[in-house]
């Protein structure tokens, strides 16, 4: 089989994946966690919604398997980590997104920066004319994002961890660089869409929301797994932030005996930014067309590759032992080991970099440290 299918899919993109490959269209699979495994074996490519897990154990079950296609935003249940040590391509339409995400944003903006009522009181609201904006994370949806509040005349200001404050693109989009902490400091509203990965997560702390602008408000499109749960409510109890909106919540952050349980001023949805019939059309012919051309320019191999055994009576080409994965061995088939290069594993945990106007090019591990 080249091509899994669990989930439901526009008709026509089915028959245009169909007349151009083997493929299996089975959206009960995605109730079916053992099933789903169990149909890996000979599977090249798969399409799957986010509530099957994907881990190094599932790839175990998939030697054939080439890419995974995420329609979906998010990646929260996949480990990335160990699709990249196993040579298993990440396929997603994110940039079919980024028009409803900017869209999103911007009237997320509107509505915490205008008039509301507080305690019987009717607070100011503020113009996007007069209001500086800090964007963290230049994802696709950003440079939407940037032209949209430029035409209101918003000041924009931004921060990448994985871009220099000198590159170009800050120029190009007419987003001033900054470090996080100024950032946050300067922002009278700030737009979360940096990308989840271990090392980002509680980013947003008590080493900086307690320093943020009193009575900003900020709009998430990330992963709530970047916010420390005890420091987002502070601040909103505190009124140190006006208001926050999360989008991307994870299960239980609201529940009873959580901090955010009952925070003012707190609004999230369920992915909601990036859900539109037009987005969705643009993300699946995406991942069909890019899944299309790994199927047509990969052979069928599996990805464990064989390597030489020396036994004590002499060296013999074999089958590599059990113990030897793929997550052991790069596409190329040489051995990474520990030493190898993942920003991952050589990332602290809840750290995160920081670029400023004239820091090096090689990112910090403390994002005041600039």
């Amino acid at each position: 089989m080249d091509l899994l299918i669990v989930e439901p899919i526009e008709t026509e993109v089915l028959s245009w994946l169909q007349a151009r490959h083997r493929v299996r269209h089975a959206p009960e699979l995605a109730r079916d966690p053992r099933g789903f495994r169990q149909t890996l074996f000979n599977v090249r490519a798969a399409v799957l919604p986010p509530q099957l897990r994907v881990d190094a154990e599932t790839l175990s079950f998939a030697p054939l398997l080439r890419a995974l296609g995420r329609i979906e935003p998010g990646l929260e249940n996949i480990d990335v980590d160990a699709c990249s040590r196993s040579g298993v391509e990440l396929v997603r339409g994110t940039a079919a997104t980024a028009p409803a995400e900017a869209e999103f944003m911007v009237g997320a903006l509107i509505t915490l920066l205008r008039p509301g009522a507080n305690g019987g009181r009717v607070t100011t609201g503020r113009e996007l004319a007069s209001a500086t904006v800090g964007l963290v994370g230049l994802a696709p949806a950003a440079r939407s994002l940037s032209a949209m509040l430029s035409g209101f005349g918003t000041r924009l200001v931004g921060y990448d961890p994985t871009l220099h404050a000198s590159d170009m693109l800050w120029g190009r989009w007419r987003i001033e660089a900054m470090g996080l902490r100024e950032l946050l400091e300067t922002a009278d509203a700030v737009c979360v869409q940096l990308p989840y990965y271990s090392r980002y997560q509680g980013l947003f702390g008590e080493r900086y929301l307690p320093q943020c602008k009193p009575g900003q408000v900020l709009i998430s499109t990330s992963h709530s797994a970047l916010f420390d749960e005890a420091s987002l409510a502070m601040a909103l109890r505190s009124g140190r932030l006006a208001s926050a909106w999360l989008d991307s919540v994870e299960p239980g952050l609201l529940d009873a005996g959580r901090p955010l349980n009952g925070a003012p001023n707190l609004h999230t949805t369920s992915r909601l930014a990036g859900y539109t019939q037009e987005s969705r059309v643009r993300s699946v012919w995406a991942v069909a067309q890019r899944l299309d051309e790994i199927l047509s320019q990969t052979p069928p191999v599996a990805r464990e590759l064989r390597v030489a055994v020396s036994p004590p009576h002499g060296p013999v080409s074999g089958p590599a032992p059990l113990s030897a994965q793929a997550a052991d061995l790069s596409p190329a088939g040489e051995a990474t080991g520990p030493a190898a290069d993942d920003d991952e594993a050589e990332l602290p945990e809840a750290a995160a970099t920081d670029v400023s106007p004239g820091a090096s090019a090689e990112p910090a591990t403390d994002p005041s440290s600039h």
